[in-house]
């Protein structure tokens, strides 16, 4: 492919967006098809969002529970969703992801063992069975030094702290590259690729309270869909339910799931294990004399395997919202984590250390002697992008997305754990797609000039205002306006007032005024992200109106019912326009689950 680019170009045959595990285990893919691979990240090399997920990556492998198989796990997936799910992605990610992992261990992952030398799995909501595999309560960082001295390895070329602005098409529609700017310097760099694979993560940033780091800006959700591709089930926000809530400094840093998986309980500010309340139809804590009692009635009928601080993410989120409303919080709005009275210094010390150091280091709080102050923080996006399961291709000849980006997999809420061997099968899956699609010989055969200088004069426009707006006040802006109206819980009335102001904040974003030079200049990197905050923010607040029910990671307290009828679609954006153009939602039927494995999912719980 040729280029007459003036500005500082580089070709490919595959370019993948984003350096986390979805992006670095295409490029393996890619590269071992022998094709020319190039990764952009706005970050640094292994600073990806995906060394945040610590406690493990979900895998049926059966070391700790023989009878666990991939169809108990496809189940778990599949009801973790409330249905929502494309069932081929979810079956699957629960076939190959044993398969990732013990491709992750050959290739130098150091896994937790267990007494006879297999790898560890330990507990995790919403599974059945302990399966998620794990390197203490620090898997998401060894997954990345893992596929990154991978990547590296191989000789494939990354692009560091480059922002990616559009992608950009040949005369035929198809993806041929795209448009990005070094942030050291300011200067503009084009890519021209034959197929590029979007591996961006998440969109925590247009929230107030996220565990998400300063990259989770929506920029893949975004550019695709700006480009011709679908967003789906973008209204399926998951609030994990435990983020750090004091001291403010750390608010909204997650704890992980792990704290609970190894034992650790909620307590509201009267002591008592509140989540006990929460088990439908099941149990009533208040009929037992003792928290021990509890515990004894909860493992005779569950056989031990989940306490119910390990029911699904949203219930227990949505649990810990209820007691604060009903004021038995924590003095912050939080409520506590208790592992202390549960395992011993030397244990916790052990299974948790990055808990116990992040805790020491950042709060204060010794978590071998004292409870944690924590409460929901947004944290994961189960909408995305709508991907073909078996390639991760899009609606968009050329590209692919994968990992957080892409939406399917996980319904209206995932399972912890999933994410990790999500970005590994779907990874993979995507290289390969992408590699196939290259093969096929119906690639992009031009790179579209005009749609370059566009993005160019877009991203140079803050400049040349005198007396625009300042980003930083137009982002906290929108991260309380989508807090309180587009958060936890929502309401017909909260969310069609999102919408109204979101129209407000496209003019806002339309005058925004950046002073200084383009070198490192964080306000010019924000104003450039503002764009992607304001499209991902559109479509949620466009799904949350229309899904007037309550299904998984999206609460209507207006409609706490779920809905039969809604079960059956999935609420599809496009958009004509360029970013501030005008959004299109319609309903997207589910994919039909074939009769052999609807059967499983109608089996015994």
């Amino acid at each position: 492919m040729t280029t007459n680019s003036p500005y500082e170009h580089h070709e490919y045959d595959v370019l993948i967006i984003g350096a986390g595990g979805a992006g670095l285990r295409a490029a393996i893919e890619a590269k071992q098809r022998g094709l020319k691979v190039g990764i952009v990240t706005k970050s640094l090399l292994g600073k990806a969002h995906t060394v945040m997920a610590e406690g493990g990556m979900a895998a049926a492998m059966g070391n700790v529970y023989s009878e666990d198989n991939w169809m108990v796990h496809f189940r778990d997936t599949m009801r973790g969703g409330k249905y929502l799910n494309n069932y081929r992605m979810a079956e699957l990610h629960a076939k190959e992801a044993p398969d990732r992992v013990r491709e992750l261990e050959q290739w130098g992952a150091l896994f937790d063992r267990t007494k006879d030398g297999k790898i560890l799995q330990r507990d995790f909501g919403g599974h059945r069975y302990a399966r998620l595999a794990h390197v203490g309560d620090r898997t998401g960082l060894e997954l990345i030094r893992t596929l990154q001295q991978k990547v590296v390895s191989m000789g494939t070329d990354v692009f560091m702290e480059c922002k990616v602005l559009q992608l950009v098409h040949d005369s035929s529609g198809r993806v041929a590259g795209c448009v990005a700017y070094w942030r050291a310097n300011g200067e503009f760099v084009t890519f021209s690729a034959k197929a590029v694979i979007m591996a961006t993560g998440g969109v925590g940033k247009s929230w107030k309270f996220t565990s998400n780091s300063w990259e989770g800006t929506g920029d893949g959700h975004a550019m695709a869909l700006w480009a011709g591709a679908k967003l789906i089930d973008m209204e399926c926000v998951q609030f994990h339910p435990t983020g750090m809530v004091w001291p403010l400094s750390v608010r909204g840093l997650l704890v992980t799931e792990g704290v609970r998986g190894d034992g650790g309980v909620l307590r509201n500010s009267e002591g008592k294990r509140f989540m006990f309340d929460y088990v439908a139809d099941m149990f009533r804590a208040e009929t037992a004399d003792s928290e021990a009692e509890a515990d004894r009635w909860y493992d005779d009928h569950t056989a031990g395997r989940r306490p119910p601080e390990l029911l699904p993410r949203d219930e227990v989120a949505r649990a810990i919202n209820a007691e604060v409303k009903a004021g038995r919080g924590s003095p912050h709005g939080g409520v506590f984590l208790d592992i202390a009275t549960r395992r011993s210094a030397e244990v916790i010390r052990r299974r948790l250390p990055s808990m116990y150091h992040q805790f020491m280091e950042l709060a204060g709080v010794d978590i071998t002697r004292e409870a944690m102050e924590i409460g929901p923080t947004l944290h994961y996006i189960m909408g995305g992008v709508q991907v073909d399961a078996e390639t991760a291709g899009t609606a968009v000849p050329g590209l692919f997305a994968a990992g957080e980006v892409a939406g399917g997999m996980h319904g209206a809420n995932r399972l912890g754990g999933n994410s990790l061997s999500d970005l590994i099968v779907f990874g993979k899956r995507a290289g390969a797609g992408a590699a196939d699609y290259i093969a096929g010989g119906d690639v992009a055969n031009g790179f579209d000039q005009g749609e370059v200088e566009s993005a160019v004069r877009e991203a140079l426009a803050p400049f040349t205002r005198e007396n625009g707006e300042n980003p930083y006040d137009i982002h906290r802006d929108l991260q309380e306006m989508m807090q309180a109206n587009v958060g936890i819980i929502r309401t017909a009335s909260e969310v069609e007032e999102a919408i109204t102001k979101l129209e407000e904040f496209t003019e806002r974003v339309q005058n925004i005024s950046v002073k200084g030079g383009r070198a490192y200049n964080p306000g010019w990197n924000l104003a450039t992200d503002l764009p992607s905050m304001l499209t991902v923010s559109k479509t949620t607040a466009r799904g949350a109106n229309l899904r007037k029910e309550s299904r998984g990671g999206h609460t209507r307290e207006d409609f706490p019912g779920t809905d039969v009828n809604l079960a059956k679609v999935n609420f599809s954006h496009s958009i004509t326009g360029g970013w501030a153009g005008e959004i299109t939602t319609v309903e997207s039927p589910v994919l039909e689950i074939p009769a052999e494995l609807k059967s499983l999912l109608e089996e015994a719980k």
